[in-house]
């Protein structure tokens, strides 16, 4: 029997958290051939001497985006900031495809993107053709995209958490209040003062309130969901960790919900989907039982004010919330088995 032939890819943005642990998942995935690492400020090194844990490993140099040989690539992932991933793909040729992991391609609206990062969108005609990369709910359209736009960290749990609740009618798409936790990767890798050790070590902070960039990423997926406009209230916040994500979400029943009702919608929703899966009754998510794994945790409980529940989702930020969706994605777009490469059990403790 001949070997299937070799996916050929480049990652952009290798030398960041979220382009190492795609480096990470991809260097095993069986059907990859890592072709090209592109990342700007570490241009000219080897990996190793960026990320020790990613040598010995027989990858490429790290060069720039303008150095790579596209014609000699299947797929690029995109891991670049916003601003700069709608330039560079908008110039990518029609017969890669392309997996972005920045925020460039997540909005349908090049006006409301503009007004939420503060810059004119540099491929607005691009924005029709990309697939929303929320594989759970959006894979048939990612299967047959040139183009997916993977989801932000906090969008994927919160989204992943309502999505099949709103879809199914158990709940209300009015007063919807999420209050979400990320390990301080979610930051990036750049110098920030408060993701310092002495600013964030030891504490936890809110930050973004009422402005967060992802509001109306999950938003513009709730009202899809809704069929009218829906308007969320969002508070992150930074927690000393290193990876993982929580989200609590307040919510409203709908007229004579239960939540009975609502696990029911989510299990419904996730019959067979391998990343998701809703725990048992009163069974709390934890971020210690989903780090480096493409999981997801849910679980419902019953608010003590009458008719109202929490619904609280758990994701490794890098992971499920960034480079193994990716992946994930890459293997619809492929043809391939949705887990191949994503296969890794949570690390514990």
């Amino acid at each position: 029997m001949t070997a299937a032939p070799p996916i050929n890819i480049a990652v952009l943005g290798a030398s960041g958290y979220t382009g190492a642990d795609l480096v990470r998942l991809a260097v095993r995935h069986p059907r990859i051939t890592i072709k090209a690492l592109a990342a700007k400020t570490h241009a000219g090194k080897r990996v190793e001497e960026v990320f020790a844990h990613l040598g010995g490993l027989g990858l490429p140099d790290l060069v720039e985006v303008v150095d790579i040989d596209y014609s000699a690539v299947d797929a690029v992932f995109c891991g670049l900031p916003h601003g700069a991933a709608n330039s560079v793909i908008g110039k990518l040729p029609e017969s890669v495809k392309v997996i972005d992991i920045s925020a460039d391609f997540r909005l349908d609206d090049a006006a409301v993107y503009a007004k939420w990062y503060g810059l004119e969108h540099a491929a607005p005609h691009l924005l029709a053709e990309s697939a929303y990369g929320l594989t759970e709910h959006n894979g048939a359209a990612i299967a047959c995209a040139r183009l997916v736009a993977c989801p932000g960290c906090y969008p994927t749990a919160a989204l992943l958490a309502l999505l099949p609740l709103v879809k199914a009618g158990t709940m209300s798409s009015e007063d919807i209040i999420i209050d979400a936790k990320s390990g301080v990767s979610g930051a990036g890798r750049a110098l920030k003062q408060n993701t310092l050790f002495c600013e964030a070590g030891e504490g936890l902070s809110p930050y973004s309130i009422a402005k967060h960039r992802h509001m109306p990423e999950i938003e513009q997926e709730l009202s899809k969901a809704a069929g009218r406009p829906v308007l969320i209230n969002f508070t992150p916040h930074l927690v000393p960790m290193s990876r993982g994500e929580l989200v609590t979400c307040y919510v409203r029943l709908s007229d004579g919900g239960t939540v009975d009702g609502l696990r029911s919608a989510i299990s419904e929703a996730y019959q067979g989907s391998p990343f998701v899966r809703l725990l048992d009754p009163g069974a709390n998510p934890s971020t210690q039982h989903v780090r480096g794994s493409n999981m997801c945790l849910i679980n419902v409980f019953e608010d003590r004010i009458p008719g109202r529940a929490i619904v609280i989702a758990a994701i490794d930020n890098l992971v499920k919330g960034s480079s193994g969706q990716a992946l994930q994605n890459f293997n619809l777009m492929f043809d391939l088995p949705e887990t191949l490469g994503l296969e890794q059990v949570a690390l514990f403790p």
